[in-house]
């Protein structure tokens, strides 16, 4: 752990424009040290990067510490908040897969997670009711065994999977694309504060950096790679979720999908990603199997599969309303052509299975089963 002497200059390199991470690690390997890299000529650091960012190493190393500096190091002597910079020993190592790793890292929590077994679950922030409940249910599922679970704070699944990871041993870590100062979404301010509490917040931004697009593609690297695989629950074509997966997919990691409704936006994003390759899942022990080798590094136990036939019993002992519904959204109207029963009945069955949880109510006067994913 280095003092807040010797942090400075990683601070000051990372604050530099221009630069980004993969310039300070062309940087670091060339010259050595941000001390080092201060201390060079210009002529010496326009062999390396651009003169323009050349020029903004120079000047920095011409002035004193800067307001954001010191805000920093306040920031830094509250208490379960650390900055891990590449010389550290507690910096994560599964990072150094990437080609950029962050010089400097902010965190807020509990440090060993990162020494954890771990896996990210991504998805989409417009989930549905089954996505949430799966993406919960999984987190929980791998966490109990000591999986921690990473994901990005975002709305929906990411929120779910940082839920379901509290509530395991293996708890969970969020990446986010802000400084640790900030919270977003606002809404998601208590899950900040629980993770704070019982699990881990990282950031590669300066304090005080706002949500801006440009952050998100750079945080989810770092889900990619601080992960042993990758679970994308739903998501859409296009989505954030599948440039992950993609990332993860680079560094050497496994990426697990679960399959939905064909007729659903967000599970088009898990399809595409099957037909390439990734793994379908439909419970953790199928994420278990495949990460049989590397979990048994950490003595992590493995998972019991229910038989086909405890699968069957459970189908067997669902409302019938449920079986006719299928597992596809249905409207009204349908769900009575197929039942036979009348409006008031059905409406009755409907709310009694909606408020013990075996069914969403969705816009447009449709309803959808809801799996009990584990």
């Amino acid at each position: 752990m280095l003092d807040v002497n010797e942090l400075i200059p990683w601070l000051r390199l990372s604050l530099v424009n221009g630069l980004g991470p993969r310039g300070q690690i062309q940087l670091l390997r060339a010259l050595g040290e941000p001390v080092a890299i201060f201390a060079a000529p210009y002529d010496q650091l326009s062999l390396y990067v651009p003169p323009g960012v050349a020029r903004a190493i120079v000047d920095a190393a011409q002035v004193e510490n800067s307001a954001l500096i010191d805000t920093t190091v306040d920031w830094l002597n509250a208490e379960g908040h650390s900055i891990l910079t590449l010389a550290d020993d507690r910096y994560p190592k599964k990072l150094l897969d990437l080609p950029d790793p962050p010089c400097v890292l902010y965190a807020k929590g509990d440090l060993t997670l990162l020494d954890c077994p771990a896996l990210g679950i991504v998805g989409s922030r417009h989930a549905t009711a089954q996505g949430i409940q799966n993406a919960q249910a999984f987190a929980k599922h791998l966490s109990e065994q000591g999986v921690t679970i990473i994901s990005g704070l975002a709305s929906g699944i990411d929120a779910a999977a940082h839920q379901g990871g509290l509530l395991g041993r293996g708890s969970s870590i969020a990446v986010v694309g802000t400084g640790l100062d900030r919270v977003y979404p606002a809404s998601n301010r208590p899950l900040a504060h629980q993770l704070a509490a019982a699990g881990l917040i990282l950031s590669e931004l300066a304090i005080g950096s706002p949500p801006k697009a440009e952050h998100f593609p750079r945080r989810n690297r770092l889900i990619a790679a601080l992960g042993l695989g990758c679970l994308v629950v739903e998501a859409a074509l296009g989505s954030g979720s599948l440039i992950t997966a993609r990332q993860a997919v680079d560094l050497g990691r496994e990426v697990f999908a679960i399959p939905g409704s064909i007729h659903s936006p967000v599970a088009k994003g898990c399809h595409y990603l099957i037909k390439n390759g990734a793994k379908l899942v439909e419970s953790g022990a199928d994420i278990f199997d495949e990460l049989s080798a590397p979990l048994s590094l950490f003595s992590v136990p493995a998972l019991a599969k229910k038989s086909s036939k405890e699968q069957v019993d459970q189908e067997d002992n669902s409302h019938p309303v449920l079986g006719e519904m299928g597992w596809d959204p249905v409207d009204f109207d349908l769900l009575v052509e197929r039942t036979g029963l009348t409006s008031e009945a059905l409406c009755a069955i409907l709310l009694g299975l909606e408020l013990e949880g075996q069914l969403s109510c969705l816009p447009g006067n449709r309803y959808q089963r809801l799996a009990r994913a584990v």
